[in-house]
């Protein structure tokens, strides 16, 4: 019998360049057993997240802290096609049953190190510049290249953010791991395998692209598949035993 994903001691693995495309391919296999109710989850989750993040002064914070709950859902329904199990509609919700709290504290910390990145490529502006922004006004071409170094302040502090956050959701909730465990067990993880991300990260930036020309109609599929190759990358990863169909040699 397979062991409880929630004592299963996590380990992390360094995989390979090329395991990026087959965490895709895999998702989009599990994507492929059930497409119709993918879809009807993403609408789903949009019909309840658009309102939300439209609500004046308070909805960027409440959706920021709800997505993790959100991911944790999709999670659990990889976890049952995975099993040979349905995937359902109340897959959605099981964040709201399972360490919810401790979900809603990881889309916290993100939401709190994204405003600390903010303040400081704020700071690294000079006060005219940041001014203009504010308001929206066009800055000059010298405003312009002084841009450069708090952009590039910005991508390297952001990184971090995100490979902190990526792994996070299903660790706390297919694991029951407290925010901070599964932040720090997300960077480790992302860090360890930093090349086959950065080349995983290339490959979806082209399919959003490609997906987006025929009036969005392919982000229906590719969406869906940012989280079904998520599960794949985090049980390749972490050597979770899965029965996802293998992609076929290249």
């Amino acid at each position: 019998m397979a062991e409880n994903l929630e004592t299963q001691a996590l380990i992390i693995k360094q995989v390979p360049i090329g395991n990026a495309w087959v965490w895709i391919v895999k998702g989009f296999h599990l994507f492929k057993a059930n497409p119709a109710m993918w879809i009807i989850l993403l609408v789903l989750y949009l019909a309840i997240m658009i309102p939300v993040s439209m609500l004046p002064v308070i909805g960027s914070v409440v959706s920021t802290l709800l997505a993790p709950v959100f991911a944790a859902g999709m999670m659990w329904g990889c976890q049952a096609l995975v099993k040979n199990q349905d995937l359902e509609i109340n897959h959605l919700f099981e964040g709201f049953k399972k360490n919810t709290a401790q979900l809603i504290s990881i889309g916290g910390i993100y939401m709190v190190s994204l405003l600390l990145v903010a303040v400081i490529v704020v700071l690294a502006l000079d006060k005219e510049t940041a001014e203009l922004l504010v308001q929206g006004k066009d800055l000059s071409p010298e405003q312009a290249d002084g841009m450069l170094m708090p952009i590039m302040i910005a991508l390297l502090l952001i990184m971090p953010v995100l490979m902190a956050y990526w792994f996070a959701p299903v660790l706390a909730g297919l694991h029951h791991l407290s925010a901070i465990e599964a932040m720090k067990l997300s960077f480790a993880a992302c860090l360890k395998n930093m090349l086959p991300f950065l080349l995983y990260g290339l490959i979806f930036m082209v399919l959003l692209i490609v997906a987006i020309i025929p009036f969005g109609l392919g982000l229906v599929v590719v969406v869906p598949m940012m989280m079904t190759s998520l599960y794949s990358s985090y049980a390749d990863v972490f050597g979770i035993e899965s029965t996802i169909p293998a992609p076929p040699d290249i």
